[in-house]
């Protein structure tokens, strides 16, 4: 697995039998989900507010309003309309937004933590910007410049009130130069109001200003983006990912021996023989005691999910055939009397079994004693009359280290390593052979186990006890 492309298929394996506990973490992330929307991403509510401006906008100058109608000196005057308890312009102006939308009209959104609260925040800050955009466009920055265009405006309307008393005194219709005189007099108020007319137009107050607020924004029905429901399944979505993730990056790093040279170099010895044995189903396989196995059987971590989907094998007779070819293997290697002790790995129930059945096909020659050893401290009773120690173990199960304390155990008990027998699963055939006992078993094994067979692979290898 350390080696492999992760494919679809492993993802499927991890599926099938990691579901339990993909479902717990799952549960997980929407309660983690759940919390996160209650104390830190609190439901959250957006109204907005539609400003319309008249006239002819670049696109530029627009977004100059857009900046003003986010600006402190907006917010700052919305929030003391408001009047909100610990509420400071500074804090609105972070739940204040604008954007520039067609037809030049500019869509400014508040957001709180009511939809009460999110209306009127977006109704006041459009009606302040209206406000200090009027100001803006009807005065000047410069209250001098202010001052001479209002006395100039005045000055133009006490003329023209001035030409018309004076048209009115003039003596309409007795002289030449009456009438002369009122005649100019209607043409200098005609140039005197086409001036008055380019000022105002050239004042943007008048073209510009008159921005109008297009009624007020209506109440939010829903909350705004992270809404708690996005968070929980967000969060659950999040943990199940990372679940996924957790058993592949396992896999990958993981440092058990999946290869029969690497498990041969680590016991120091070579393969021998292969043989098969009949799997048990789950129902028939040892329980664990106490709280900590109860809970790894509910969340299904029991069980190795990585190990491959197994192969199909021949029939018993096949199997039976395997068995035997190694033991005439170890006859012709071994001395008489020919005496091995079989170790096999504390917890691996797939050697055990094919140890026993080994033993069973042996019929006392050679003959051979089956003792588990524990991984963590393994400890081997010393030699008395065995001829050296068969090692018996399923592949993907152990590490290196491991297999390499097993073998320095043999040492210290003065057993020779003179082969190794490794288990694969397979599944068995559906054909079955006279020459098996009258029950259809194997001999040694139950007869409810004959679903899944476990396949030893390996090569025959010379040495002596």
């Amino acid at each position: 697995m350390s080696d492999d492309t992760i494919r679809l298929v492993t993802i499927g394996r991890i599926l099938r039998r990691r579901w339990r506990l993909l479902a717990v973490l799952a549960v997980v992330g929407a309660l983690v989900g759940y919390g996160s929307s209650v104390l830190v991403f609190p439901p959250r509510y957006t109204a907005s507010a539609s400003v319309l401006l008249p006239g002819l906008w670049e696109e530029r100058e627009l977004l100059t309003q857009v900046d003003i109608a986010t600006s402190s000196a907006v917010v700052d005057r919305a929030a003391d309309t408001l009047g909100w308890k610990g509420v400071s312009g500074v804090e609105l102006q972070s739940q204040v937004s604008a954007k520039a939308a067609d037809g030049n009209i500019i869509k400014i959104s508040g957001t709180a933590d009511t939809p009460e609260r999110a209306q009127r925040l977006s109704d006041q800050v459009a009606q302040q910007f209206v406000t200090f955009a009027a100001q803006i466009a009807g005065g000047s920055a410069d209250p001098a410049v202010a001052t001479e265009t209002e006395a100039l405006q005045k000055k133009m309307a006490e003329t023209n009130r001035r030409i018309t008393d004076l048209a009115n005194a003039a003596n309409p219709g007795q002289t030449v130069e009456s009438v002369q005189a009122r005649t100019e007099l209607e043409k200098l108020r005609t140039s005197l109001q086409d001036a008055m007319k380019k000022l105002e137009e050239a004042n943007p107050a008048t073209n510009k200003a008159s921005m109008v607020v297009m009624g007020p924004s209506p109440r939010p029905t829903g909350a705004a983006a992270p809404t708690r429901m996005q968070l929980i399944v967000g969060g659950a979505l999040l943990f199940f990912l990372l679940g996924v993730i957790g058993h592949l990056a396992a896999a990958r790093v993981s440092r058990r021996l999946r290869t029969e040279p690497g498990i041969a170099a680590a016991l120091g010895s070579a393969l021998l023989g292969t043989v098969d044995v009949p799997g048990e189903r789950r129902a028939d396989r040892p329980e664990s005691r106490g709280r900590r196995a109860r809970i790894r059987r509910l969340l299904g971590v029991d069980t190795r999910w990585d190990i491959p989907t197994p192969q199909r094998s021949g029939d018993e007779a096949d199997r039976r055939i395997r068995y035997q070819r190694v033991c005439a293997r170890l006859r012709e290697q071994l001395p008489a009397p020919r005496r091995l002790l079989v170790v096999v790995p504390e917890g691996d129930e797939v050697a055990r079994r094919a140890a026993g059945q080994l033993v069973a096909e042996a019929k006392s020659d050679p003959l051979l004693r089956v003792v588990e050893v524990s991984v963590d401290r393994p400890i081997v009773p010393d030699r008395n009359t065995e001829s050296g120690a068969l090692v018996v173990l399923s592949a993907g199960s152990w590490t290196a280290e491991e297999l390499v304390g097993i073998a320095e155990a043999c040492a210290d008990g003065r057993h020779e390593v003179v082969g190794i027998v490794v288990a694969a699963a397979v599944r068995s055939g559906p054909t079955r052979t006279a020459d098996l006992p009258s029950d259809g078993r194997t001999p040694g094994l139950p007869s409810d186990e004959a679903t899944l067979t476990f396949a030893v692979r390996g090569h025959a290898t010379g040495g002596s006890a």
